[in-house]
């Protein structure tokens, strides 16, 4: 029997982020809300911090806050899935929870390009222990317009019927999102595709963890393009995660919609995956780092995490994305707290691992915030002149913001990540970061500063 890896050492352990126990981790998958707790399990390989076979991990909050780490949820076990569990989403239908998963199958020729997907069903009455239905797979193949990129499934019900959103390549080698239908979960319609890349360069040649919804009587298709080429200041990560905001008619299986939007900016952000929370709001998860990262924290015996849990919105057609208005309960005490005209650089925040930061600038001039250890480095500027955030942490990212006076950021800090949030959501930059020592955080800038610091929960997911 197979050895769990162990956690060795606690050094950039992420205080109230969710994590696994030790082991390689990557996409959100399965949130949803049941029987009185919000559920979220997350691509987990338990032996060891590099990725391998899928399984999914899991773990429960009653206040989306404080998260409680359970067994694993799904483990590649079964014919359908002999070489992982890969990403899907769950469902409630008649008080059962039903996760929707991609069964992956590699062929005999030790090509790990060489694989074949599926999709298959998972339930629970409990919402712990799952039993995988006994006539998976529930979609055999990929249809016959699509490459062997097939996977991802998200599931949603409309007017008494279920449909299921998949992240797929055409035959043209071309990204594109492809929809299915069904009465019961079990036996599902193939109704074609619903939206495609562009072009191989501007939109990607495959469209992965893709995720449908309706948002303020708006349309949207929320994915992770792969393969889109840097334009400029935008597309720099490896892989993208954005958005396209348009309107779905179900009766002719069309959707009309605008152009290709990123979500995040940060280096560290991919896979999101949403849910509806029971009182309206659309919720989203995303993975907190990047494909080809270093992920130095390997050495450690873990890596990855998600994100801080966020709450969408729509604007004139954009997203905004913010923190849960229940972060406020990872606040133990507040640090300090003023409002003065800053005029020189001014230290905000240090010995910190866990912290939020709060400020409001009243300002028409540029400023910096330096997140600094040492040597060690990553900067926020502000240029007043083109409305424009840029982010150096090894190399540079960018955000531009609609002119305002006043600028609001709200920066949570969590051992080895950060998380900037520019105006309600308007821009958000999503970082990791490996420090020995907490950061100091320090403002230059030339402007009246409101600013409220606090000390977070460095205790806030626990452990089986």
């Amino acid at each position: 029997m197979k050895q769990m890896i162990k956690l060795n050492n606690d050094r950039y352990r992420l205080g109230y982020h969710v994590s696994a126990p030790a082991g390689w981790i990557n996409d959100p998958n399965g949130f949803c809300y049941y029987k009185g707790y919000y559920h979220i399990f997350y691509q987990y390989h338990p032996y060891s911090a590099d990725w391998g076979p899928m399984h999914w991990g899991h773990a429960r909050s009653k206040d989306l806050v404080h998260w409680e780490s359970l067994p694993i949820a799904l483990a590649p076990d079964t014919k359908a899935d002999e070489d992982g569990c890969f990403s899907g989403s769950a469902i409630v239908k008649d008080d059962v929870l039903y996760l929707i998963y991609t069964g992956h199958h590699y062929y005999d020729d030790g090509d790990p390009d060489h694989f074949w997907q599926n999709q298959n069903l998972a339930y629970s009455t409990d919402g712990i222990n799952f039993t995988k239905y006994e006539n998976n797979p529930i979609i055999a193949s990929a249809p016959e317009d699509n490459t062997h990129h097939f996977r991802d499934p998200k599931v949603w019900e409309k007017d008494g019927k279920y449909y299921m959103i998949l992240g797929s390549q055409g035959k043209d080698g071309v990204g594109r999102a492809i929809i299915y239908r069904s009465d019961d979960l079990k036996d599902w319609q193939y109704l074609g595709e619903i939206a495609k890349a562009n072009g191989l360069t501007t939109e990607g040649f495959m469209w992965e963890c893709p995720d449908f919804f309706e948002l303020a009587g708006k349309d949207i298709l929320l994915l992770s393009p792969q393969g889109i080429e840097a334009q400029g200041q935008k597309y720099l990560n490896l892989f993208q995660t954005g958005y396209f905001v348009g309107n779905f008619d179900y009766s002719t299986n069309t959707f009309e919609h605008g152009g290709f939007t990123e979500l995040d900016h940060g280096h560290d952000f991919y896979a999101t995956q949403t849910t509806l929370a029971p009182d309206g709001r659309r919720l989203v998860f995303g993975w907190m780092d990047m494909w080809e990262s270093r992920f130095p924290e390997k050495a450690d015996g873990w890596a990855g995490a998600l994100t801080l849990l966020r709450e969408l919105e729509i604007k004139d057609d954009q997203l905004y994305m913010r923190p849960v208005k229940e972060a406020v309960q990872l606040r133990t005490a507040e640090i300090s707290a003023w409002n003065k005209q800053v005029t020189e650089k001014t230290l905000l925040c240090e010995n910190e691992h866990q912290a939020e930061i709060d400020l409001t600038l009243t300002t028409d001039q540029a400023f910096e915030l330096a997140f600094t250890d040492q040597d060690k480095q990553v900067k926020l500027t502000f240029d007043q002149a083109t409305h424009t955030f840029t982010l150096l942490n090894g190399d540079a990212r960018y955000a531009s913001i609609k002119p305002n006076s006043e600028l609001k950021l709200q920066i949570f800090i969590d051992t080895s990540s950060l998380e900037i949030f520019i105006n309600d959501g308007e821009a958000v930059f999503t970082e990791r970061f490996y420090f020995d020592n907490a950061p100091q955080v320090w403002l230059t800038a030339k402007a009246q500063c409101l600013t409220q610091v606090y000390r977070l929960d460095g205790q806030a997911i626990t452990f089986e």
